[in-house]
């Protein structure tokens, strides 16, 4: 079972690498670059988000792609279901084919609860809340040797 798949992974790299340089126009090319995303392939992600208008993007030298939307608009949800479709634990629960044990499968229940929790918390997690954590990561420096050594040996 994949909760995230590589696009719905890429698509959120894309996105904080966006919503980091706010207001600017980033280049495709530069967004795969500095987070090991293969370009042929983030084209292709970035055209669907345009597509859900959650971003922009210019031609020409300062050109690129820019974002749209307010990142604390834009759930983890939201992406998953642009490139994954509805969070959904187990094939049975595929709308389009109807398991045969439906009526008398005992898990069935549990896991439509289970789903609904899990897209309730991805709900929360934002691309906003998401770049905050990360520069709140970025600004928590570890100890230096020195340091550790004093407090390990004092």
């Amino acid at each position: 079972m994949k909760v995230l798949t590589k696009n719905t992974d890429y698509a959120i790299r894309a996105l904080l690498a966006l919503a980091a340089r706010k207001g600017s126009y980033v280049s495709a090319r530069s967004i795969a670059t500095e987070h090991d995303i293969p370009y042929q392939f983030l084209r292709g992600l970035l055209q669907e988000m345009i597509r859900h208008d959650l971003i922009v993007s210019k031609e020409g030298v300062q050109g690129g792609f820019m974002m749209k939307k307010d990142p604390d608009t834009i759930s983890v949800t939201q992406l998953i279901e642009i490139f994954q479709g509805k969070v959904q634990m187990s094939e049975c629960m595929f709308r389009k084919q109807i398991c045969g044990n439906r009526a008398r499968c005992v898990l069935r229940h549990e896991i439509m609860r289970i789903e609904q929790v899990v897209q309730s918390e991805f709900e929360k997690v934002t691309i906003g809340k998401l770049m905050r954590d990360l520069q709140a990561a970025n600004q928590v420096k570890p100890p230096s040797v020195d340091l550790e050594q004093e407090m390990l040996n004092p």
